[in-house]
């Protein structure tokens, strides 16, 4: 047993010191032997659930979910401190400096009166603070862990600032025609499928971005939305006394059709 106060509240600090206390000699096991790499996909998990209690609305949920990315940061200054290299302070010491230098509007005598400023010169003293003397270079600084459209969307996003974008969404809308063209003779020869279908999802994120919509979102409401057809023709086949291994493609076809048709006339999705 260790010699630990138990307090109504705890603080910042304290929570640090837990983790001090779990990664020591005489801690925890599990918390002892985590690495940088082996405990990687919790913090993208813990991030994406920080993400989905803010879509619920819920302070409370939001409140758990942002301790638990505490955490990770925590976990992850710790395991460095022990190898000399960093700490939490370091970590803090680098993004006090970092907000000081993309503010100069309020830390400094520059001036930005809008947020279209405010981006700009953000951009602009983000390429100075990382050196990056080209485009190709910012677009090469977008991070390879982001999810892919997300990524897309960032790269066409940074294209079009050097002026390298398509004219309107019509122009947009025929790159997409074409890159489908590609990927159909792609599997009719049964050869770089991969790298043709690639390039169809980087064209419909542009399309995307035309409309200022963010393509994970939209995919990610087309997962809700084939969850829920597909709850519905489920129902329906077990309402048959089958499951839907027992119906060919066609018939379930035709349930699919009546769930995304509901009523005639209806407007579909």
């Amino acid at each position: 047993m260790i010699n630990f106060e138990y307090k109504p509240s705890y603080t910042v600090e304290d929570l640090r010191e837990i983790v001090r206390i779990l990664r020591a000699p005489g801690g925890c096991p599990w918390d002892i032997e985590q690495t940088h790499e082996s405990i990687r996909r919790n913090f993208i998990e813990e991030a994406y659930e920080v993400a989905e209690a803010i879509d619920e609305g819920s302070p409370d949920h939001m409140k758990e979910e942002l301790g638990d990315v505490l955490l990770q940061v925590l976990f992850h200054a710790s395991i460095e401190e022990d190898a000399g290299r960093f700490n939490l302070d370091d970590v803090a010491d680098g993004i006090c400096k970092k907000l000081i230098f993309r503010h100069p509007h309020v830390f400094a005598r520059e001036e930005a009166n809008s947020v279209d400023e405010v981006l700009v010169n953000w951009e602009e003293l983000k390429r100075q603070e990382k050196g990056q003397k080209t485009d190709a270079d910012t677009l090469n600084s977008v991070a390879r862990s982001l999810p892919g459209l997300w990524r897309a969307e960032k790269i066409q996003s940074k294209a079009e600032k050097a002026g390298f974008e398509w004219p309107n969404v019509q122009a947009a809308m025929d790159k997409l025609e074409e890159e489908l063209g590609e990927l159909k003779e792609a599997v009719a020869q049964n050869t770089n499928v991969k790298e043709e279908l690639g390039d169809l999802l980087f064209a419909a994120v542009k399309i995307a971005r035309f409309f200022q919509i963010d393509a994970e979102e939209a995919l990610d409401d087309t997962c809700e939305k084939f969850i829920r057809r597909f709850a519905g023709v489920e129902a329906a086949v077990t309402a048959q006394g089958k499951t839907m291994k027992d119906l060919p493609v066609d018939q379930l076809m035709v349930l699919w059709n009546r769930e995304k048709h509901p009523e005639k006339g209806q407007r579909t999705e």
